[in-house]
């Protein structure tokens, strides 16, 4: 794709690499096939080409981002789907990322869109928050249907209300900051991320993961200091708490790394993954030795069950007779291209798996998706459980606690991958299928 950016513009460390993925472009249009929501609205500009024509167009003519741009850019769900498809190899996660941060520079949304907007941006970041606001949603769920649809934001609010559980855990026993010893000889050591959101709404997943990588050996520390990995304030254009995040992060991670050393920076929830694994690229332009310390983090992060699968993961536990849908989050298999391990690693376990049609499709949750475009998620959300339940499952597997949220509740119990992994190495069953089998 031919562009025309002047050299001043070009000085500007997005503008230049903005103008490097506009010129992998090449027209194709294979991206339109395996794009969400081209396939459920049917329109260019809600594609990923359509998208590349109206970000180059803006930023091209350095001009204010107009509605229709807002439009189409806030539709996209960053499933990164057409990463996978592309031919040519074009980064349209870091396109549209710095697409983002642009039109929060330079657009003035309606009132209530930003007051929702900053409130999740204040609120999913911090757990304690989150806990405060659920509780609070927990209490106002039976007065959703008072709230009109006729607006865009009451058509928001009953989708948070619908998406808050009716039963919030109580926190982790094992949660916090500490160093959780491998049992028997050590085999490797390494830092888990513990995260945000998940920790309010599902803390058993940390502790699974924690139960199954001591027991097989590795020493498991949760760095003081680490806490949101910055995703959900990336991809709301909000550029400086992202960072701000990262920063802290990189900054735990790398007292570990120069003390007792991590053999791998583990993490459990793929949307966190792929933002973490980026990292490297957000702080370019930073110091040489955040730029390092960035690159060395990046370096180490990886996927549970990429993990799992690179120490030798194997079941203590005979075959349970249960078939697993797995569900592979957009995050994880396009964000990181891990599309094998956790299949592998359920079958090696003793699992029936059964993969759905349409597999690259996305679920609807991405991140804040599913609250701030409820009808597009819904939609969405239909026709991946649909896809998922026709395979006949005795429970869904998934690697993001988005997913899962998103996924619960039409009758077939959902659950992290790692707890079916640890149930079959010496763990309990995971909780709403322990019932069933």
């Amino acid at each position: 794709m031919q562009t025309n950016f002047t050299a001043e513009q070009l000085k500007d460390s997005g503008t230049a690499v903005a103008n490097q993925i506009l010129r992998t472009c090449v027209h194709c249009g294979f991206c339109t096939a395996t794009c969400p929501t081209f396939v459920l609205l049917g329109d260019e500009l809600d594609s990923p080409r359509g998208r590349i024509y109206l970000i180059k167009d803006m930023l091209e003519n350095a001009r204010p981002a107009s509605e229709e741009v807002v439009r189409h850019v806030d539709r996209c769900l960053s499933c990164l789907s057409c990463m996978s498809t592309c031919p040519s190899g074009v980064n349209y996660m870091h396109l549209v990322d710095h697409a983002r941060t642009y039109i929060e520079a330079t657009y003035r949304r309606p009132l209530a869109d930003r007051a929702l907007r900053a409130t999740l941006a204040t609120v999913l970041p911090r757990p304690g928050l989150l806990r405060l606001a659920l509780m609070g949603a927990k209490l106002t769920k039976p007065l959703a249907g008072l709230v009109p649809r006729t607006s865009v934001f009451g058509r928001r609010v009953r989708a948070m209300l619908a998406l808050a559980p009716q039963r919030l855990p109580a926190p982790s026993a094992t949660g916090g900051a500490r160093v959780h010893p491998a049992v028997g000889t050590r085999r490797g050591r390494v830092a888990l991320l513990a995260g945000c959101a998940q920790t309010v709404l599902d803390p058993g997943i940390n502790e699974t993961t924690i139960r199954l990588l001591t027991r097989l050996g590795i020493e498991v520390v949760v760095a003081a200091g680490a806490g949101c990995c910055g995703a959900v304030t990336h991809h709301m254009g909000r550029h400086d708490p992202a960072m701000a995040a990262a920063r802290a992060n990189i900054a735990a991670w790398s007292r570990e790394i120069a003390g007792e050393g991590l053999d791998a920076i583990v993490i459990n929830t793929s949307g966190c993954g792929t933002t973490v694994k980026d990292y490297g690229f957000m702080f370019r332009d930073e110091d040489a030795a955040i730029k390092g310390q960035a690159e060395k983090v990046s370096g180490l992060a990886a996927d549970i069950t990429e993990y799992l699968l690179r120490i030798g993961y194997a079941p203590t536990r005979a075959a349970p007779g249960v078939t697993v849908a797995y569900h592979s989050a957009c995050s994880l298999q396009h964000g990181q291209k891990i599309t094998e391990a956790p299949k592998v690693l359920l079958r090696k376990a003793g699992f029936t798996v059964k993969e759905p049609a349409e597999p690259h499709l996305c679920c609807g949750s991405a991140g804040t998706y599913n609250l701030l475009q409820p009808e597009i998620a819904t939609r969405l959300r239909e026709r991946k459980l649909g896809n998922l339940k026709a395979t006949k499952p005795d429970v869904i597997a998934a690697g993001n606690i988005g997913c899962m949220t998103q996924l619960s509740g039409d009758g077939v119990p959902v659950v992290h991958t790692v707890a079916l992994l640890d149930w079959m190495a010496g763990g309990p069953a995971p909780q709403g299928l322990a019932a069933t089998v």
